[in-house]
């Protein structure tokens, strides 16, 4: 046979594709056994659809925290990666980073068109978007879900003991716990479990512990300047002296009080506030509001036990003015939706109570306030539709995690809920002004920011949570 002929066949032989147009995949049936049964059965769906989270609206004022020195004659420029970044305060860099490199960062554009014109309907459009993009005000960046999840943390949710005073471990342990800290604050990731104030039954409090162990190269230890229950966590702000103690429990109880004569210390007193994360089972009706109900102290029939609640309209009882605004973050998946809490007022168990009795949603954990929902409530994975694409939802599940540690999945979860985002006066550059009682700062000090923003990552039952449930915010 001459090597002509050969190569001719050869060529026959192999069958060539058109560059333009690779062939369409033809489903072939696959074998599967089930009871030792073999049957043909259609291949496994591919990837479902990344599911995507929204930031907020790219707002048109100065971001907290951050210096508003500009070029003269030119507006104020925030890029995309930065706008990111300083929404996921607590996520690393790199991270950040590579998902714009993977072109995984979409900016949404709204488009109008004759039918959507018509129904009054908006259409939503994503558009990948470089890190250098300029943000605009009411801009609005999609991300992927997994940008929000890192690394679970392994070490204790609380302190090894419970002793009054800690040893060298415990010192190690507490001062792990401190995001800032400066001549006039303190500022720390409170895990759960861990009591705030302590009464004479609790000896492992969070304030006799950091009497002890936060102190530095102060004589006195710090002091509370506000309270979390003791199953929450979060952001817990503690002041260093007597001054800056005094200025922020006003700040936290009557604004009013904690007002002077220095324009700037008033403005940056209105700009404070906190958000909460919680996991709620159910969903409200509305997606985001302000709640107004007033709430009262009662005390149940054992004659010890203190519970809160909507106070009655009759006006007979004492009550306390109480307002909350929320927001939904999320679809209900497998029950449950993420909410977004800024209390403005500041009452005990109000939170707690708002979701459970205003909103009919009690959050995850509470058997306080949501004990005969927790009973009604079935655990049980259940499929929910994605609202864009229409897809159902998929359960992950983290490789390498106990998901009955407090987890939404555990038979008994932890409290869902977290103090996430603080934003405060900086009060060690206005304590000269408040004491001498003077309109203007010095030179020295008008360098630094008017604000401090913090935020804080959930605790490990949280996280896996979110992990579990994929859920997203919009």
């Amino acid at each position: 046979m001459s090597s002509n002929n050969w190569c001719q066949r050869v060529l026959l032989a192999v069958r060539h594709y058109s560059r333009i147009s690779p062939p369409r995949p033809v489903s072939v049936p696959v074998i599967r056994v089930t009871n030792n049964i073999a049957h043909l059965d259609s291949p496994k769906e591919g990837p479902k659809s990344r599911q995507l989270m929204s930031l907020p609206p790219f707002p048109d004022h100065p971001l907290p925290g951050k210096n508003s020195e500009s070029v003269p004659g030119k507006p104020n420029r925030v890029t995309a990666i930065s706008w990111v970044k300083y929404y996921f305060d607590e996520i690393w860099d790199s991270v950040i980073q590579s998902h714009f490199n993977k072109g995984l960062v979409y900016m949404e554009d709204q488009i109008f068109d004759r039918y959507s014109v018509e129904k009054k309907v908006q259409t939503k459009h994503m558009t990948k978007i470089k890190p250098n993009e300029v943000m605009s005000a009411g801009s609005k960046i999609h991300v992927p879900v997994s940008i929000a999840e890192t690394r679970i943390s392994k070490r204790y949710d609380t302190i090894p003991s419970g002793t009054l005073y800690p040893n060298a471990d415990e010192i190690e342990y507490l001062q792990r716990l401190v995001k800032y800290k400066d001549s006039a604050i303190i500022v720390l990731n409170k895990p759960p479990k861990l009591p705030v104030k302590g009464n004479l039954p609790v000896h492992n409090s969070m304030d006799a512990l950091a009497a002890a162990a936060l102190s530095y190269d102060n004589d006195e230890g710090p002091k509370l300047v506000h309270r979390l229950d003791r199953e929450t966590s979060g952001l817990l702000l503690m002041g260093r002296t007597k001054e800056s103690v005094s200025y922020l429990q006003w700040l936290f109880s009557d604004i009013n009080k904690a007002q002077s004569s220095c324009q700037v210390w008033n403005d940056a007193c209105k700009a404070t506030y906190q958000r909460y994360w919680a996991l709620v089972i159910g969903c409200p009706k509305e997606r985001e509001g302000l709640i107004s109900a007033p709430l009262s102290k009662v005390l149940l029939n054992d004659g010890k036990t203190e519970r809160v609640m909507l106070a009655n309209q009759s006006g007979l009882e004492a009550s306390q003015e109480a307002l909350t605004e929320y927001r939904v973050l999320g679809p209900t998946i497998n029950g449950c939706s993420w909410i977004e809490l800024r209390p403005i007022t500041y009452r005990k168990h109000q939170l707690r109570v708002h979701c459970s009795e205003a909103l009919g949603t009690p959050i995850v954990g509470d058997y306080k306030y949501g004990w005969y929902v927790h009973r009604r409530w079935k655990q049980m994975p259940r499929v929910d539709t994605e609202p864009t694409t229409g897809k159902p939802y998929k359960l992950r599940w983290p490789g390498g995690l106990d998901v009955q540690k407090g987890s939404v999945l555990s038979k008994v979860p932890l409290l869902h809920l977290h103090c996430r985002e603080l934003v405060l006066p900086n009060i060690a550059k206005f304590l000269h002004v408040l004491n001498q009682n003077s309109e203007e700062l010095h030179p020295s000090q008008s360098a630094k920011p008017d604000l401090l923003r913090f935020v804080a990552s959930m605790p490990s039952h949280m996280k896996i949570s979110w992990n579990l449930m994929s859920s997203y915010l919009v």
